[in-house]
């Protein structure tokens, strides 16, 4: 399983992967679900992904083929006029990965299958962020859906539902988004550190603060152990029920 997130805020962009696979409890990996172009100066783009990985490798690798060589019949992420056109790419690819795959189609039931965030941001054009589905088709982030999860997204959506603010600082916003990971992590064994962060500052069109966060990093270790505290100490605080 997976647990990956984009979010929109006035700053810019943030976007946090998990790195665990499975195929049984006797067989886990670490691979990186999170992968960047750009133009500095440009363009900056960040894809996540999650589902099947054969699929989400095969979409990576000919977009990367794609940037390297230039083609009109095969359009690049490095040469698209708009983020709106960089996700029909995208979505273009996958659709076309999974048909490949599986000769019945780009079902979504298929075992080929596989979800994408895409954001980033064009120059002429604002931060935007795109998910992805497997039939080929994609959704835009806007005031009232500001994020995005693909994944095991239902333990870590009701930290990021009720806390997050358009307006938060991006140091505000990790806090959450570990948070977010924390909760997840702690319910299903199929995600799992290291996490990969990767913060895209609005107008400077070049790649922005990104690092690895392993399980045994002394800020995510306080995040969880002081997240966990404050949710025994909220509850002590509540009104006991009556019998």
């Amino acid at each position: 399983m997976t647990y990956c997130v984009g979010m929109v805020l006035d700053r810019g962009l943030v976007f946090m992967s998990d790195t665990r696979t499975n195929a049984g409890v006797d067989n886990v990996s670490t691979f990186r679900k999170m992968f960047t172009w750009e133009k500095p100066g440009e363009r900056v783009l960040v894809l996540m992904t999650a589902g099947n990985l054969a699929t989400t490798q095969a979409v990576v690798s000919e977009l990367d083929e794609r940037s390297k060589a230039v083609d009109e019949r095969a359009p690049s992420l490095l040469e698209a006029p708009s983020m709106y056109q960089a996700a029909r790419i995208v979505a273009g690819m996958l659709r076309d990965v999974i048909a490949r795959h599986n000769q019945a189609g780009p079902a979504a039931e298929s075992p080929f299958g596989a979800t994408m965030i895409l954001g980033g941001q064009i120059a002429g054009g604002p931060p935007r962020l795109f998910l992805i589905y497997a039939e080929g088709n994609f959704i835009e982030a806007g005031e009232d859906t500001p994020f995005f999860q693909i994944g095991e997204t239902k333990y870590g959506r009701p930290i990021l539902v009720r806390a997050y603010d358009p307006d938060m600082d991006f140091e505000a916003a990790v806090k959450l988004l570990l948070v977010s990971f924390d909760s997840t992590v702690k319910a299903n064994l199929s995600v799992g550190a290291p996490f990969d962060l990767q913060i895209v500052q609005r107008d400077q069109l070049a790649l922005g603060p990104s690092q690895r966060i392993p399980a045994d990093d002394p800020y995510y270790d306080a995040i969880s152990r002081r997240w966990g505290e404050a949710l025994k100490s909220a509850l002590e605080y509540l009104p006991d029920f009556s019998l």
